[in-house]
């Protein structure tokens, strides 16, 4: 087999890469300030500690709410096509439904889309 497209893809890709990396070296602008090293939290300074415990029910309910809004996504396109495909579409989209039904009333039943 002849890889030599695959090759001159890489490593035109390897050397932008380089090339962006060494440009913005040399002519980005450069401060030391120790300001900069300091926390920044909507243009307010940050008072103590900015490492502070966040609770775990942020990242599932974000984690929730990911996973509904990316399988609702997959919506649109059965709806696009559903006429083309009859009955199996119905039956697949409504299998698909359930399961995602089913996901949000167990996470609600463990109390994860509650606010504590």
């Amino acid at each position: 087999m002849n890889f030599t497209l695959l090759i001159t893809v890489l490593v035109t890709a390897l050397t932008l890469v380089v090339a962006a990396y060494i440009v913005a070296k040399l002519i980005g602008p450069r401060s030391y300030a120790k300001v900069k090293g300091e926390p920044y939290e909507s243009g307010i300074p940050t008072r103590g500690s900015s490492w502070l415990p966040i609770s775990v029910g942020f990242y599932l309910f974000a984690i929730l709410f990911l996973m509904f809004d990316v399988e609702t996504v997959f919506l649109y396109p059965w709806a696009v096509v559903v006429k083309d495909f009859g009955a199996m579409a119905l039956c697949s989209i409504g299998f698909f439904l359930v399961v995602l039904v089913l996901g949000l009333a167990y996470a609600w039943r463990k109390g994860d889309l509650e606010w504590k």
